[in-house]
């Protein structure tokens, strides 16, 4: 090892493989480095030496940069600590005590994406940016923002829960509750496929922190107290539970320099590992019945408003050979309108639809696989437990014919190769996917680079045994099952709102004149500072100066790809490749044009020429990621009062599918 001066700090190198140096910071051990010539980029492991702090960096030739820091977070109630503590770290830290530092960011910045987010097992601090004078600014703001925040309790309040009376100066007036978390999970457990998820998650893991509701259930939420989220964060926000995750050109070398500089040198070692246990397994199925609310409009009724679940709790997604393997049976079940399980589930008249509860979820720290129906009535329960293992026993039986297992398995590389979803940055994508290993501490490489796990696959498919062993394994004789029935109940929301209110009369009738008087004085303590104008200028931000003079653009070549003229743009796409038909709309009458969008739902659902639709699923399936039909309505760019309207069908396949691709479209 040798060293070299860099910016008044040693810069260590170490030997990566095949010789390659990795400059890092001497705060910092390297761990390792993967090349991933799929993505066009090298991972690089590292850990600080003083804390244990995980660092990731993909080095890859792209001036978008993106920072994320992650930590495990696995709150053991339903109080929302998680979920409040991401909005009150961003209220203001030590270096940068203005109320809202996130949004005052936003207008000083160019950035390409800002957020938060608050998982079931992980919170996550990301940023993107194109300029490189914004992303250190950026980074300056985020690192004091999660390790030196200031927790105030006044930002507990307004962010978490309080009591305010209703007419705030007004003490003879009801108690209510306020707080932003609060109303925000109210609204959000209003919605039945959130109920939905949740009741599946308390059932399906009884012991570990996904039992509970990381964003408050709110009868729980106004339970946690200010000492409860200061000490949440103490323990979970320290550099010894955290993982970075950094991504583009800007060296390692000098992330590891702020990283140290401004946070991880302030810290030492913590003795407490946060990690989520193991689930304690059930020894036979189990059957429950839960109610969501459901307030009828106009002359509507409850009937056939029951959705049914059917969960089973599967293996380690630490495990990427097994994680591909549900991956693959979940495809094979539910890919499209001709998969065994969608097909029965679509058809049957045991309810309206499939539920959006179908398929794997593998975010977890132990997968489930999940199916059901929605439209349906609490007595179907048993005749829809009996269809799904009936579609069950017959693949374990008969398995499925090998183009079949080829289609899905080519699905599964298309979802592996594409990076994109959501607006979010490519770089950002790709922390996102390998977020989940790094926060179980396992090896976010090998759930970026599949090309291995999918050839393995590729051989085991060749066995017909393969796949009906594999529904056998995972679901037939899986003892850990759940079978979840959520009823309607149109007296759910009066009892809720009936009991918050009882409970806050009973805290009311309790206080004396002073605590009154202090909730008065708070409410007005809150209003002002909510009026409050914080000085912009304690912040950084980016001139008209650091802001480039030229935009690059993609130049078009033309070729021809099935017999037809195509514009065709070369960009880095990691083996995949996008295809649009884009078609100018003559002028449309009113009711053509409100058919338009059903038109486009419908046109790639649809048989074509001499295939039946499940023909054409099929056929879809088999060569592309789908087809897309859309229509766009745009101003001329001279003159913003004139509009001209597109038909746009789009497909995205594998690259050695080009041809195929066109050919289908």
């Amino acid at each position: 090892m040798s060293s070299v001066m860099t910016s008044d700090s040693t810069a260590s190198i170490s030997s990566g493989e095949h010789g390659n140096a990795v400059n890092h910071h001497p705060a910092f051990k390297w761990i390792r480095n993967e090349r991933i010539d799929s993505l066009n980029l090298t991972l690089q492991e590292f850990q600080h030496i003083k804390t244990g702090a995980l660092h990731y960096h993909m080095q890859a030739e792209n001036s978008e940069n993106v920072f994320l820091v992650g930590f495990r977070t696995v709150p053991m109630d339903s109080t929302g600590v998680a979920h409040i503590l991401e909005h009150t770290s961003l209220c203001g830290s030590k270096k940068y005590p203005v109320r809202d530092p996130f949004f005052m960011m936003i207008r000083r910045s160019l950035n390409t994406f800002m957020n938060a987010f608050t998982s079931s097992d992980w919170t996550a601090y990301p940023f993107a940016s194109q300029n490189k004078k914004d992303f250190n600014n950026l980074l300056d703001v985020y690192l004091d923002a999660v390790f030196f925040t200031r927790l105030d309790e006044l930002d507990f309040l307004q962010e978490g829960h309080r009591i305010e009376f209703k007419e705030a100066e007004n003490a003879d007036s009801d108690l209510e509750y306020k707080g932003v978390v609060f109303n925000e999970m109210k609204g959000a457990m209003s919605s039945p496929v959130s109920v939905l998820w949740q009741q599946v998650s308390k059932y399906l893991y009884p012991t570990s922190t996904y039992h509970y509701n990381s964003g408050g259930e709110p009868q729980d939420i106004p339970d946690l107290t200010y000492q409860q989220l200061k000490d949440f964060h103490k323990t979970h926000y320290h550099p010894s539970n955290a993982v970075f995750m950094t991504f583009g050109d800007i060296p390692v070398f000098e992330h590891q320099l702020k990283f140290e500089e401004q946070a991880l040198s302030s810290f030492e070692k913590m003795n407490v590992k946060i990690s989520v246990k193991p689930e304690k397994r059930y020894l036979a199925p189990i059957i429950v019945e839960e109610a969501y609310a459901y307030d009828i409009v106009g002359e509507e009724t409850i009937e056939d408003k029951t959705h049914h679940v059917m969960s089973w709790l599967l293996g380690p997604c630490t495990s990427l050979d097994e994680m591909m393997k549900a991956n693959l049976l979940s495809q094979v079940l539910f890919d499209n309108s001709s998969s065994p399980l969608r097909q029965a589930l679509e058809k049957t008249d045991l309810g309206a639809a499939p539920s959006p509860m179908c398929g794997l979820e593998d975010s977890n720290y132990e997968m489930c696989f999940l199916c059901g129906i929605e439209g349906s009535t609490v007595e179907n329960a048993q005749a829809f437990e009996n269809l799904v293992l009936n579609v069950l026993i017959d693949v374990a039986e008969h398995g499925v014919p090998h183009e079949k297992m080829e289609a899905v398995l080519h699905q599964l590389e298309l979802s592996q190769r594409e990076v994109g979803g959501d607006g979010y940055p490519f770089g950002l994508q790709l922390i996102l996917g390998g977020l989940t290993a790094a926060i179980h501490r396992s090896d976010p490489a090998s759930l970026l680079n599949l090309d291995t796990v999918i050839e393995s696959l590729r051989e085991d498919i060749k066995d017909p045994e393969f796949i009906k062993n594999l529904v056998r394994d995972l679901l037939l004789e899986n003892q850990h099952r759940v079978r979840l029935t959520l009823r309607p109940d149109e007296h759910l929301s009066q009892r809720k709102e009936q009991a918050e209110k009882t409970h806050l009369a009973t805290i009311k009738a309790a206080l004396s004149d002073d605590e009154k008087q202090a909730i008065v004085d708070r409410a007005k303590i809150l209003a002002d500072r909510q009026m409050q104008d914080d000085d912009p200028g304690l912040l950084p931000k980016v001139d008209l100066s650091d802001v480039p003079e030229e935009i690059k653009i993609p130049q078009a070549i033309v070729q021809k790809i099935a017999s037809s003229d195509a514009s065709v743009f070369h960009q880095g796409t990691n083996g995949l490749v996008y295809h649009e038909i884009i078609c100018e709309l003559p002028a449309l009458t009113q009711a053509e044009l409100n058919l338009l969008p059903y038109y486009s739902a419908c046109l790639t659902e649809l048989g074509c020429g001499d295939k039946t639709y499940l023909q054409v699923q099929e056929w879809q399936s088999s060569v592309s990621g789908g087809i897309h039909a859309s229509h766009s309505i745009r101003a001329h760019t001279d003159d913003e009062q004139k509009i001209r309207a597109y038909y746009l069908f789009a497909g995205k396949a594998l690259n050695r599918n080009n041809k195929a691709l066109a050919e289908l479209m």
